[in-house]
């Protein structure tokens, strides 16, 4: 039997073990839990370690340490805690890999803490059940959403994760089951980890497979468990990322799609996740001929979100954002674009007074998940609100009566003064888009749009940089200078740049400043 404690509510497991929380945030370790989820941790070498030794063995409590306590470090430390105390969820597949026996190293990209991202030494990961691959990285990016875990907003980090989900590349080793995919293919892989057999793959719902994420405090904070992520929190599976130089691949003929030759990685990269994410969200959001919609932040997915829709037929598209080269790029798609700075005239009433009977379809496209107002910025503070709600209610205020509001941005608990009257009186359809379902649209995507020319992913590439490059990469693009939007990522596997996409510069040299 297994002890009724086990299912208590992690709200009351975080206030009983606080005191331990803060204990283990504050403590000297400095492990790094490179085989993610796992009980063995190893000590990666990198410019800020004093300690070369190699360690494994798990330390107290948890592998997440800091010597620095701070708020966020024990938040994340007690999720850890409470994923240890009451156990995780049974998957078809695990995080922790095998290593070469050689015991040969390879270059990734750790987290460490709040804004604290570095490059290490971790081994390079082998084949751990009968249907994986080994992918070597051949292009790799940084995405919108990796900028939650860099700021510590997403729980359930611990230190030496490796980050990153968007990635493609060569396969370089298979599993003994896998019979479709063969040593030398180029391929994409989703975001998402996928099973391929429960009742969600099979409908190509892959965001929601039920056999890949072992987070019981997931289940505890939202009902049910979505799919394992690459390079994401331990509350998406724990499973170490590609923005490395190898990934293990599960399930690697699910997980990954050969790409023709005709495509350059360029193109093919972004099917990992920004183009099916965007895609999805306008379909999912039911944008159709003739619908004015507005689009809230033009980070990569937005400015494709604003593709999309008017591919999809859209009349005008208001595209709202405050960034002045992202506000040029939406406006270069097309004349049915009209652009917005929110931080210099008011969004409702330019919309409203140019649209008073509302817009057909809204999609938050993120980027505004920083508080405006001085309430929701101590609400925040405080940890009452890990959220802001101000996007949606502005969304909801400017819909038509049965008008339509699609969240793709990532939304991760709870938010305060959450406008439910209007949502309710003006029979507003709340769209939880939900992570991208990669599986149902990669396919669609490459041959309907990327290999006719009908989507050509150039505009939004703004740089191509080396993977050794990613800590100054993670600060430039949080700050939004040098006008970087989505960058091609390169390892030493990589094929040189594609004709009409950037050519390598180093994030050292960029203008330290929005242009």
């Amino acid at each position: 039997m297994i002890s009724s404690q086990k299912h208590m509510q992690p709200t009351n497991l975080l206030r009983k073990r606080r005191r331990t929380a803060y204990r283990v945030a504050s403590s000297s370790y400095t492990w790094c839990n490179v085989y993610a989820g796992s009980n063995i941790c190893i000590y990666v070498k990198d410019s800020k370690d004093k300690d070369s030794r190699n360690h494994f063995e798990r330390p107290p409590y948890s592998p997440l340490n800091s010597t620095t306590p701070n708020s966020s470090n024990t938040m994340q430390a007690a999720v850890s805690l409470v994923q240890d105390y009451i156990g995780t969820e049974p998957t078809s597949t695990k995080a922790p890999y095998k290593h070469r026996q050689d015991g040969s190293t390879m270059r990734a990209l750790a987290w460490f803490g709040k804004e604290d991202v570095r490059m290490v030494d971790a081994p390079i990961p082998d084949i751990t059940q009968d249907t994986d691959v080994i992918v070597k990285v051949t292009g790799t990016t940084i995405c919108g959403s990796d900028l939650h875990l860099y700021h510590s907003e997403m729980l359930g980090m611990q230190k030496g994760d490796i980050l990153g989900h968007e990635f493609m590349g060569i396969i370089d080793r298979v599993g003994p089951s896998v019979s479709h995919l063969k040593i030398g293919d180029r391929v994409v892989v989703s975001f998402q980890i996928a099973c391929g057999t429960c009742r969600y793959c099979q409908q190509k719902l892959s965001s929601f497979c039920d056999k890949t994420n072992d987070s019981s405090v997931v289940v505890n904070m939202w009902g049910q468990r979505d799919s394992a992520f690459f390079g994401y929190s331990h509350l998406t599976g724990g499973w170490p990322g590609g923005q490395s130089e190898y990934v293990r691949v599960p399930f690697g003929e699910v997980n990954c799609l050969k790409v023709p030759a005709e495509v350059p990685d360029e193109q093919a990269l972004y099917l990992s996740d920004v183009l099916p994410t965007s895609y999805h969200a306008v379909v999912d959001t039911g944008v159709q001929k003739g619908d004015i919609v507005g689009i809230w932040g033009l980070g990569p997915i937005g400015i494709c979100c604003v593709k999309w829709a008017l591919l999809k037929g859209a009349s005008k598209v208001y595209a709202i954002d405050t960034n002045p080269t992202r506000l040029a790029l939406a406006r270069s798609l097309g004349p049915e674009v009209i652009t917005v700075d929110f931080k210099a005239e008011d969004v409702k009433q330019r919309i409203h007074g140019e649209v008073p009977q509302g817009l057909d379809a809204c999609i938050d496209a993120t980027t505004f998940h920083e508080p405006k107002t001085f309430l929701h910025k101590v609400e925040k503070a405080l940890m009452l609100e890990t959220d802001v709600s101000e996007t949606p209610n502005e969304m909801i205020w400017l819909v038509k009566k049965m008008g339509r509001v699609g969240l793709i941005g990532v939304y991760t608990a709870y938010t305060n003064h959450f406008n439910i009257g209007a949502l309710m009186e003006k029979g507003v359809r709340f769209i939880g888009n939900g992570q991208a379902p990669v599986h149902l649209y990669w396919e669609e995507i490459l041959h309907d749009y990327i290999m006719t020319g009908k989507f050509d992913v150039g505009f939004m590439i703004s740089h191509r940089v080396d993977l050794e490059d990613f800590p100054q990469l993670y600060d430039k693009f949080d700050r939004r200078v040098a006008g970087v939007e989505k960058v091609f990522v390169q390892t030493k596997a990589s094929a040189p740049p594609a004709k009409g996409f950037p050519g390598l510069s180093k994030v050292a040299d960029w203008a330290d400043k929005i242009i």
